[in-house]
C-alpha cells in the first residue's frame, strides 16, 4: 500500500542503521505493521480476525511441535501413546487440549472472517489476489484439521479416515487407485496413520508461507473498509500502529479469555466421545460424524441420495462437496456489481444473512444424526448454497440499485460521530 504520505523508515540508532543497511528486518516490520502502513480509518472488530487466526496458528505450530515429539504414528500404540501424553508427560493434557480447541478456535476464526470478507465485498477488485489466497489458506487448514483428526486413533478417528476416503473411491477409474495411495492400503492403518502424521506436521509451515503471500498481496492494494470505498485523502488513514495495534491486542485479549474458558473449564466440550474409545476395525459406531468444522460440508456430502443422469448419488456428493468449496474462488466473478460492502446493497444484505442462516443450519444437519426430515432439510440448504453464489448473487449485481455512497472515508466516520454529513454520489 503505497501512499506518498506513508512514513518511511529512519532508523536513529546506530545498531539499527548498520542493521537495515545488512539485513532490513526493521523497515519491512515498520512498512508491514508499523507507522509506515496506513489502513483506514473506519476499520471494525472484524478487522482484528486476521491477527486472531495469525495467533491461533502460532498456538497450533508451537503445540504440535512439542505434541510431535511425543506421539507414536503406530496403530497399535498411537491410542496409547496420546492417552500417555494426558498422563505422563509434564504439562501434556494441557498441550493436547490446547492444541485440540485450538483447532476449533482457529477454523471458528477463520470462518468468521470468511463471512466479513463475503459481507463487505473484500474479495473484489483489486484484492481478488487477496481473496484467491485466502480460499487456499482454508483448503490447506480443511486438509491438516482432518488429518490431525484422524491421529489420535479412536474410534471416530479410524472410521472418519474409513468413511471419507472411501468418497473417493467414488470417482470413475481412478478413484479407488486414489484412495488406495492416500491410505497406502485397502483400510486406515500403520501406512495411513505414517501419511497423516507427516502431512499434519508439514502442512501448518506450508499455511504459514501462504500466510505471507496473502499478507503481502493485501499490502499491494492496501486494506479493505465498511464502506468498501477507496482512500482517497491522507485524512482517510490513520498508521496500522499505534491504533490498529491497539485495537488488535483489545481483541486478542477476547480471544484468549475466551480460549482459556474452553480450555480449563469445557476442554472436550467440542469433541466426540467415541474418540475416547481406541480404534476397533470390527465395531462401526452408531453414528459417524467429523468435527464441527465440517459439518456443513459434511451435511451436502450426505444430500444426494438417488442416483441422477447414471451418476451415483455417491459420486453427486463427493462433487457438491469439493464444488461448495472451490465455488468460493470464482466468487470475485460472479459478483461483479462495483459496489463492495453490503452496507449499501440492501437486496444483497438479505441474502448475505440467509446465506448465514443457510450454513448455519447445513452444520444442524452435518452434526446430527440421519432422519428423513434432517435429509430433506439438507438437500434444500444445499440447494439454497450453490443456487445463492449462482443465481442470487449475479442476479442481484446487475438488477439491484444501491444506496448512495459516501464521498469519502473521512467523511462518512464524521457523519457516523456527528459531524459534517457526507457529500453523496449515487451511481448511475
Amino acid at each position: 500500500m503505497s501512499f506518498p504520505w506513508a512514513k518511511h523508515y529512519e532508523p536513529k540508532q546506530p545498531l539499527m542503521r548498520w542493521l537495515d543497511e545488512k539485513l532490513p528486518v526493521p523497515r519491512l516490520v515498520y512498512s508491514a505493521i508499523g507507522a509506515g502502513y496506513p489502513v483506514p480509518r473506519n476499520l471494525n472488530y472484524f478487522w482484528n480476525f486476521g491477527v486472531l487466526a495469525g495467533a491461533a496458528l502460532g498456538i497450533q505450530i508451537i503445540t504440535g511441535i512439542v505434541l510431535a515429539m511425543h506421539y507414536a504414528a503406530n496403530g497399535a500404540v498411537a491410542f496409547d501413546s496420546v492417552e500417555g501424553i494426558m498422563r505422563d508427560v509434564n504439562a501434556g493434557w494441557f498441550l493436547r487440549y490446547a492444541h485440540a480447541n485450538g483447532a476449533s478456535m482457529f477454523l471458528g476464526v477463520v470462518y468468521i472472517h470468511i463471512f466479513r470478507g463475503l459481507y463487505y465485498g473484500s474479495y473484489k477488485a483489486p484484492r481478488e489476489m487477496v481473496w484467491l489466497l485466502g480460499v487456499t489458506i482454508f483448503l490447506l487448514m480443511m486438509a491438516t484439521a482432518f488429518m490431525g483428526y484422524v491421529l489420535p486413533w479412536g474410534q471416530m478417528s479410524f472410521w472418519g479416515a474409513q468413511v471419507i476416503t472411501g468418497f473417493f473411491s467414488a470417482i470413475p477409474i481412478v478413484g479407488e487407485s486414489i484412495r488406495v495411495w492416500l491410505l497406502g492400503g485397502y483400510a486406515p492403518d500403520n501406512a495411513a496413520l505414517n501419511r497423516f502424521f507427516s502431512l499434519h506436521y508439514l502442512l501448518p509451515f506450508v499455511t504459514a508461507g501462504v500466510i505471507i503471500l496473502h499478507i503481502w498481496a493485501l499490502h499491494i492494494p492496501g486494506s479493505n473498509n465498511p464502506t468498501g470505498i477507496d482512500v482517497k485523502e491522507e485524512q482517510d488513514t490513520v498508521p496500522f500502529h499505534p491504533y490498529y495495534t491497539a485495537k488488535d491486542g483489545v481483541g486478542l485479549g477476547v480471544f484468549f479469555v475466551i480460549f482459556a474458558s474452553l480450555l480449563f473449564f469445557a476442554p472436550n466440550y467440542l469433541g466426540h466421545p467415541d474418540n475416547y474409545i481406541p480404534a476397533n476395525r470390527l465395531s462401526t459406531p452408531a453414528h459417524i460424524v467429523p468435527e464441527w468444522y465440517f459439518w456443513p460440508f459434511y451435511a451436502i456430502l450426505k444430500s444426494f441420495t438417488v442416483n441422477f443422469l447414471w451418476i451415483p448419488a455417491k459420486l453427486w456428493g463427493v462433487m457438491a462437496m469439493f464444488g461448495s468449496i472451490l465455488l468460493l474462488f470464482f466468487l470475485p466473478w460472479l459478483d461483479p456489481s462495483p459496489i463492495r460492502s453490503m452496507n449499501f446493497r440492501p437486496k444483497a444484505r438479505i441474502a448475505f444473512w440467509m446465506l448465514v442462516a443457510d450454513v448455519l443450519l447445513l452444520g444442524w444437519v452435518g452434526g446430527g444424526e440421519p432422519s428423513p426430515l434432517a435429509i430433506t432439510v439438507g438437500q434444500l440448504a444445499a440447494a439454497y448454497y450453490f443456487t445463492h453464489f449462482l443465481i442470487i448473487l449475479p442476479i442481484l449485481s446487475s438488477l439491484e440499485r444501491p444506496r448512495p455512497l459516501p464521498h469519502s472515508i473521512t467523511q462518512a466516520v464524521l457523519a457516523k460521530h456527528g459531524g459534517t454529513a457526507p457529500n453523496q454520489t449515487a451511481l448511475a
